[in-house]
């Protein structure tokens, strides 16, 4: 079955480009110009990925992934005029997958898209990861998509997940910026340094709200590596 992807966007020509790129791609799409429209199409519709600008009118993108969160663990994609490091930062961190800002290429869109969907929902020609990776009080089950701190259950973009799947896999090692997003991200598309940095971020703040105060240490001008964990 296709992919249905839901675009939320206030400029009609940008729906059109994204549609017609990710149709192209054999997804299904569909577009709406407003926040409102977009929650209530997700409710109705289920997409397996949203594209949402933040720069809408009366809701804007952050607000829509704000109420989003509170129903839906779908995967986000914000699109943004502005390249501002506080934009990024707060799309990652309200719980956004990615980033691109307009203008933008749409076939460097569609392989942004694919790699979200590919680490959300694995292929079902794949064969399940069955491996359980325990470090310290935490603990990653990949075939389920679950983590969990000292039992407390983590709530983890497929991003977020990937990432921290890479550090578990090799728990005594260093991770430069490069290999962190390798991780998460496949094929040649290129991540900033600040992106790097907010996803890590993230996944500190919701273990630290887990109780694991040590997740992931920074070794400076290196990279980052997996803390203690609570052991």
């Amino acid at each position: 079955m296709p992919h249905t992807i839901l675009i939320a966007d206030d400029d009609p020509h940008i729906r059109e480009i994204i549609c017609f790129a990710l149709e192209k791609a054999g997804m299904k799409t569909v577009a709406v110009a407003d926040g409102a429209a977009a929650l209530q199409a997700i409710e109705r519709r289920a997409p397996d990925l949203v594209v949402l600008d933040i720069g809408m009118p009366q809701m804007d993108g952050l607000e829509v992934c704000r109420r989003l969160r509170h129903i839906s663990d779908v995967p986000v994609l914000f699109l943004s005029a502005r390249d501002e490091e506080i934009d990024r930062i707060l799309g990652l961190e309200m719980g956004g997958d990615d980033y691109v800002t307009k203008p933008f290429s749409p076939r460097e869109l569609v392989a942004r898209v694919n790699v979200i969907l590919r680490r959300a929902r694995p292929a079902k020609a794949e064969p399940a990861d069955d491996r359980q990776f325990l470090h310290g009080r935490l603990a990653l089950v990949p075939a389920s998509h679950t983590a969990s701190f000292d039992g407390r259950p983590l709530v983890l973009t497929s991003i977020e997940f990937a990432i921290l799947k890479g550090f578990l896999a090799r728990p005594a090692h260093v991770l430069g910026r490069d290999m962190v997003m390798a991780n998460a991200y496949a094929g040649n598309i290129h991540v900033a340094d600040r992106t790097v940095d907010s996803h890590i971020r993230n996944i500190r703040a919701k273990l630290a709200a887990a109780g694991c105060t040590d997740a992931i240490e920074t070794v400076h001008g290196v990279g980052f590596r997996l803390g203690r964990c609570g052991a």
